[in-house]
């Protein structure tokens, strides 16, 4: 089976395209970049997912495609998440529908639901995005449901926060930290639940979704996972560092991380801003009784692969260039000046 993997050289995308060749796909990756270590087994279309003609090209006898490109919100750029998220989809699915590719699955985001009002969030739970990006990825949904009533099969996967060996974006800027010995920090007190997924994980429900007819929709996440203070405290401990856990109060660190971030300041996106002190875990019951996957890594253990990953190829890491961003390093800007905040408020904070 030749299988397409749009945002192949990404972070998920590398290790989805491990998963496949591991089943004995033929996988071919459509992408903007070339990794340096892209498994030679596999076949690399180079171009933008906005130019039909590179989507037809990489159609080309192809049976099932894993769709992953997409703008994140670290990009903070509105109009590529429409253009990339929204009308690359739609000129993808239009390309799929008119190749008759069997099967595609769709790599949605839990950004749609925006702050949902109840936990778990499930099936049901309506979605109502708060931010730029996550309307984007709705958008998105609804261009694949209206091919889906066209006769396409399409299975929409939403993650929660993705980890795993490789995994960086802001999770550099934390790891930094906790190498360190710098405080790092909770929005409020850090006692909302919080759920990650770990990549392989997801590459598993991916895979498994690509060989069901059924046009259905997945929630993706660990069945393991605990507070955001928890999560942030034990791995301080794995790492053997110093580094306290301080507590920022909600509103007004919220209303700082908008400012800043739109001054370009800070490398933080709406969606962080939105959600790091919120609370969010998904219902695993389609994951669970359609696929039959329970996840095999807890937020503790994904944390610690990611963080002694990170330290084991650091200085590689610090000169990567022209990587996607869940790849490469991310400038602290005004950030740095929280390394300085006395050390002794660990547990406070108001909401």
């Amino acid at each position: 089976m030749t299988t397409l993997v749009t945002g192949g050289s990404g972070f998920f995308g590398e290790v989805l395209v491990q998963h496949l060749l591991g089943r004995g796909d033929r996988v071919r990756i459509l992408d903007l970049v070339e990794n340096a270590d892209r498994p030679a087994q596999t076949e690399l279309v180079l171009g933008d997912i906005r130019d039909r003609a590179v989507i037809e090209r990489a159609l080309a006898g192809v049976e099932v495609v894993h769709h992953n490109v997409a703008q994140v919100p670290l990009a903070k750029d509105r109009e590529q998440f429409w253009s990339v998220n929204v009308e690359g989809t739609r000129l993808l699915l239009e390309a799929c529908a008119a190749a008759k590719v069997r099967k595609v699955v769709l790599v949605s985001s839990s950004a749609i639901y925006g702050v949902p009002d109840a936990n778990p969030v499930t099936l049901e739970t309506p979605p109502r995005p708060r931010e730029a990006y996550g309307h984007a990825k709705l958008e998105g949904e609804r261009l694949a449901a209206r091919f889906i009533d066209a006769g396409l099969s399409v299975s929409i996967v939403r993650p929660r926060t993705i980890l795993g060996h490789g995994r960086l974006g802001i999770f550099q800027i934390l790891f930094e930290w906790v190498r360190r010995g710098s405080p790092v920090f909770t929005l409020g007190p850090g006692n909302n639940r919080y759920q990650f997924v770990h990549a392989d994980d997801l590459a598993r429900v991916c895979a498994a979704a690509d060989r069901r007819s059924e046009s259905e929709v997945y929630l993706a996440g660990t069945d393991r996972f605990g507070t955001m203070r928890e999560l942030l405290e034990g791995l301080v401990r794995h790492a053997g560092s110093s580094s306290p856990v301080i507590a920022l109060p909600l509103r007004a660190t919220q209303l700082g991380m908008k400012v800043t971030s739109k001054l370009g300041l800070s490398p933080l996106g709406d969606y962080h801003t939105l959600m790091y002190g919120r609370e969010m875990f998904f219902d695993l019951s389609a994951i669970k009784d359609h696929l039959g996957i329970t996840p095999a890594y807890s937020n503790a253990e994904m944390i610690a692969e990611s963080y002694d990953y990170y330290l084991a190829h650091r200085d590689e890491i610090l000169s990567r260039r022209g990587a996607s961003h869940h790849r490469s390093p991310v400038r602290l800007g005004i950030l740095k000046a929280l390394e300085y905040l006395p050390r002794t408020r660990r547990r406070g904070g108001v909401a």
